[in-house]
């Protein structure tokens, strides 16, 4: 099984990223291919392929996360993660307090179910489109100057879900394992980003 944890996005923001998507995907050809927004996440920890043995102590560790209020999350700019060339074409997510609280909670608490501590900084961000070549950098790279301080919407979160990632010949295909709630819902929201 190949597993991470995730956020599920608001609404809203799948809306929005799916419109924008849309809108490039038309001026892009093959070389770059593009997230199905059904498919779109944040994800909290990575955790790569594990044996199916191990899922109990993994769903136990993540079912011991409390936190005492739902953790804000803003989605603002677009961007590439990590690389000098956009190979990775992503909306940010502000990497606040309480968000960086809870990915390190998450991968504290998988260490001890045989998962290693993750070693790179956390990089909130949800990715829209993975280039496979040069061809549509400058573009993507113009689209994010235009729309670096855009927000797409924001949401409160007191839930994450354990999900298993299936790689196919047209892309990741996304199942959700298990729900974590992590505290009580925010007013108005059924647990999830709203």
């Amino acid at each position: 099984m190949r597993l991470f944890v995730a956020l599920e996005i608001p609404a809203i923001v799948r809306a929005a990223l799916a419109e924008l998507s849309a809108r490039l995907r038309a001026q892009t050809g093959r070389s770059v291919r593009w997230v199905e927004p059904g498919n779109i996440h944040l994800t909290l920890k990575f955790i790569g392929d594990t044996d199916a043995a191990r899922l109990h102590d993994i769903q136990a560790a993540l079912s011991s996360i409390r936190r005492p209020q739902p953790v804000l999350v803003v989605f603002r700019g677009l961007g590439d993660v990590r690389h000098p060339l956009p190979r990775v074409f992503a909306v940010g997510a502000e990497p606040s307090a309480e968000l960086r609280g809870l990915a390190a909670e998450v991968d504290r608490v998988l260490v001890p179910a045989g998962v290693p501590a993750e070693s790179r900084d956390f990089f909130p961000h949800l990715t829209l489109a993975r280039l496979k070549s040069s061809e549509n950098a400058a573009l993507l790279r113009a689209e994010s100057r235009k729309i670096s301080a855009v927000e797409f919407g924001r949401g409160a979160c007191s839930e994450f879900d354990l999900m298993e990632s299936r790689l196919r010949p047209s892309g990741a295909e996304y199942t959700r394992v298990a729900r974590f709630p992590f505290c009580p819902p925010a007013a108005g929201t059924s647990g999830a980003a709203a």
